[in-house]
């Protein structure tokens, strides 16, 4: 690994030793980890260098790159061994001439030339929150001949870049992202053939793609989306054999799509939207074994989908809408197991819709609209249960909707308008509170939609039809039969009272199930009957039922004749902490819906229990696998990261996408909740609280011991961030495999990676997914921060695991060694 700048090198300049710049501030949480020893250590080197140099080092020639304060939002500097410094200080830079140009209103207009022959510098600046406006930056630095590692990103910075900045051929990474800069790309990155990570998305760079990038063959990443490029695609990146990650969305690129690119062994994001690309999809796409996003929207492609499609099996995202493609949609995507969003829109395919993709797992997107479909509806969509957005409109499509979409619990939009659909719609919650958008402009349907008519042979139709007929008749010999009722009502009191206690209170629970006490979003009008169904799936919650017992709850397994399994969580005791909890999670289960949310199908609550009903998880609960040697053996490293992704992605929603905010309150494994695939759901809204912005959050203590946030046991206030708190407890016991309680306590930045790491399941550094479990142990120490403040949002978190940042773990020599400190050095290299 590359040295830091020694603070008695930051004094007198600098010698032929390999050198390192690093203009990037960090973050509070590695200040405080790391700046206090390192400060330390920067005022004994500079004591020991003073000592060495002598009065000798203070007359010789300095080069500094010199930094001229702005009226406002100040860019932090700071070097890598944690001596910040201000923003009006100066900065060592390197022996050697140097030239002179002005950054005036944050545009690069050059930097200068490098160091002595042997050395290598990085460069990194970073934005800081401060005023308003941009300051004036004067740079002082030569041509950087041994420039490995630039970042500039995330500032305002604008102009041209200099052509021959690159010259030295030795850049490894390059981020300039999400800044102003503009003109070509320079032709000197051509040369750099170690470049392994560029990312220069949201500038305005133009000029040919082709000319600024050759052949580099430890490529890695690169992200030039959101600029001007423009020209063809060239053969040349076939040879990039260990790209990852090719995003080049949102430019001006035209011609056909390269044969070889499907020769990249290692790719597994591909997103080339928003193009003028033209011609048809390669057929050899189908080598491309590991990819697993694949967008190739908005651009003129024409021609088929290729059946070969049907041989991606890692594929999770596949975005083809805004094209011109034709034909029908091949049968072969049903082999696409793993397939979650599938975006088909605005194209001009035709046919039938292939009842095969009922078998997919879809459960993000299925959008086939704005095209050419005939047809009806297949009913085999019904299975797609954890299926949230579905988009059939605009299409040809005939016949009625299937009844069985009443069975599709995890849709939050569906558009079926623009058909020629009739009949009634499905009978459930969901589209009974649906908006008329979703229908308009088909030949008939009705149902009970607002903006819809009710349908004439409905049976609430022909009940009112009836209703009304007999309306005299009941009338004219109701005091007839009065009498005899009466007789009927005594003899029927008397039979109830006889009847055995269980029978009883199913008979009165039925009652109550029937009113407003039960809420279904399976099939209203019939809670009745359901009711009954539950109470036999279980035979009245007999003992053999139940898989788990809670502290206030016992939860029991039923299957219902349809088929459906369900969990049925009845509630035990009395008293208000048990009505407050059942509450509680009903307010929240029946507001919000997510894929990693344990889904609500009802409750029920009378005078004698209350119960409700979820989806049943066949794996069980987190904590109980982890706690079982053989079963945890079944969670590979793959397994445990998408584990806690998806457990990231369930609070990030609550925190962040529903109003008002939802805290969940106790995040610990035995809430979390697997189905047969170990996808997770955040289950136990028992205590969880709704972040009204005109209430108070302060509560009293809740959670389960060993989970909760330690500014609860002071401050007892409620804050999204206690839920983060609670995440990196349930992270790092996934990583660890057992409880972290001892752990934690012993965290140190000396403290071995493979300490932390369950040491059931073998880890080596030649995995292919060693980055993202790294990545999974780097967020989760920032998690269990015991600052509040210092803490990520879940939407950090979230967006850090979805789209993990690479490591550059070549530098490791031998992962046995390698100690947190270590781990968190690499990851700002």
């Amino acid at each position: 690994m590359e040295k830091s700048i020694k603070p008695h090198q930051l004094e007198s300049g600098f010698s032929r030793s390999p050198q390192k710049l690093d203009l990037a501030g960090r973050s509070s949480l590695e200040k405080k980890r790391v700046g206090r020893p390192l400060a330390a250590q920067a005022r004994q080197s500079r004591a020991a260098g003073a000592a060495k140099r002598g009065g000798g080092a203070l007359r010789r020639r300095r080069r500094r790159l010199q930094v001229v304060p702005g009226v406002g939002r100040g860019r932090g500097m700071e070097v890598t061994d944690g001596r910040p410094l201000a923003a009006s200080g100066q900065v060592a830079a390197a022996d050697g001439e140097l030239g002179e140009r002005w950054l005036a209103e944050a545009s690069l207009a050059e930097i200068g030339r490098a160091q002595g022959a042997d050395g290598r510098a990085r460069a990194r600046m970073g934005r800081r929150a401060g005023g308003r406006g941009s300051p004036a930056i004067h740079i002082k630095m030569a041509n950087l001949t041994n420039l490995i590692d630039l970042q500039l990103g995330n500032n305002s910075l604008s102009g041209n870049l200099p052509p021959d900045l690159f010259k030295g051929g030795l850049l490894q990474k390059l981020y300039l992202g999400y800044n102003n800069f503009q003109g070509h790309i320079p032709v000197s990155l051509k040369n750099s053939t170690n470049l392994f990570r560029v990312r220069l998305e949201r500038n305005q760079f133009t000029g040919d793609i082709s000319e600024s990038f050759g052949i580099h063959p430890h490529l890695d990443y690169i992200d030039l989306s959101f600029n001007k490029l423009s020209g063809t695609l060239s053969q040349s990146w076939g040879a990039c054999l260990n790209l990852t990650s090719f995003k080049i969305s949102g430019n001006m690129i035209t011609g056909e799509i390269p044969v070889e690119i499907s020769k990249m062994p290692k790719l597994q994001l591909l997103d080339i939207a928003s193009n003028k690309l033209v011609g048809k999809i390669p057929r050899e796409f189908r080598r491309l074994s590991y990819l697993f996003h694949l967008n190739m929207s908005n651009n003129q492609l024409s021609g088929t989908i290729p059946p070969e499609f049907g041989d991606l099996s890692s594929l999770e995202i596949l975005d083809l809408s805004r094209n011109n493609l034709s034909g029908q949609i091949p049968i072969q995507m049903e082999n696409c197991s793993k397939l979650g969003s599938l975006s088909l829109n605005n194209n001009d395919l035709s046919g039938a819709i292939p009842f095969q993709l009922g078998n997919l797992k879809l459960h993000r997107v299925l959008d086939l609209s704005d095209n050419l479909f005939t047809g009806e509806i297949p009913p085999q969509l019904s299975k797609l249960t954890y299926l949230e957005v579905l988009n059939l409109s605009h299409n040809q499509m005939v016949g009625q909707i299937p009844s069985s979409f009443q069975y599709m619990m995890g849709l939050t939009s569906l558009d079926l308008s623009y058909n020629s659909l009739d009949g009634p719609v499905p009978d459930n919650h969901f589209f009974q509170t649906a908006p008329a958008e979703w229908f308009i402009h088909n030949n008939g349907l009705c149902g009970q939609v607002h903006g819809l008519p009710p349908c004439i042979h409905s049976p609430w139709a022909t009940k009112d039809a009836d209703t009304k007929k007999h309306h005299k008749f009941i009338i004219s010999v109701a005091f007839s039969i009065f009498g005899v009722l009466f007789l009927l009502f005594l003899v029927v009191g008397i039979t109830l009272v006889c009847y055995k206690r269980d029978k009883s209170i199913a008979n009165d629970s039925c009652e109550e199930f029937a009113g407003k006490h039960f809420f279904s979003i399976w099939s209203v009008g019939h809670e009745k009957e359901l009711f009954k169904v539950i109470l036999g799936a279980t035979e009245n919650f007999d003992k053999k039922y139940q898989i788990g017992v809670g502290a206030h709850s016992i939860v029991y397994k039923a299957t219902l004749p349809s088929g459906i399994t369900l969990a049925i969580k009845k509630l035990q005791g009395e008293g208000q902490v048990v009505e407050q909890s059942f509450q509680n999670e009903i307010q929240a289960l029946t507001q919000i819906r997510h894929r990693n949310i344990v889904r609500l199908y009802g409750f029920c609550s009378t005078t004698k229990f209350s119960f409700i009903a979820y989806e049943y998880m066949e794996t069980g609960s987190l904590g109980a696998i982890l706690r079982s040697r053989e079963r945890a053996m079944e969670l590979d490293w793959v397994k445990r990261v998408n584990i806690i992704r998806d457990i990231a992605q369930a609070l990030s929603y609550l925190h962040h996408d529903c109003a008002p905010p939802i805290v969940h309150r106790d995040i610990t494994s035995n809430n979390i909740l697997l189905d047969d695939e170990y996808k997770a759901c955040v289950s136990d809204f028992g205590i969880s609280r709704m972040l009204e912005p005109n209430s108070s959050h302060w509560s009293v203590l809740a959670g389960t011991h060993g989970y909760m946030a330690p500014e609860l046991a002071y401050v007892m206030r409620v804050t999204e961030k206690c839920d983060v708190y609670s995440f990196g407890v349930v992270a790092l016991e996934v990583m660890h495999g057992i409880h972290p309680g001892d752990l934690i306590n012993s965290l140190s930045l000396s403290m071995l990676v493979k300490d932390v790491l369950d040491p059931r399941i073998p880890l080596h550094m030649v995995d292919p997914f060693i980055k993202e479990v790294l990545g999974v142990i780097l967020i989760t120490l920032q998690c269990i921060d015991t600052n509040p403040q210092s803490r990520p949002t879940m939407e950090q978190v979230s967006q850090r695991l979805t789209y993990p940042k690479s490591l550059p773990i070549s530098n490791v020599h031998c992962f046995h060694s390698l100690t947190l400190d270590h781990l968190m050095n690499i990851e700002h290299t």
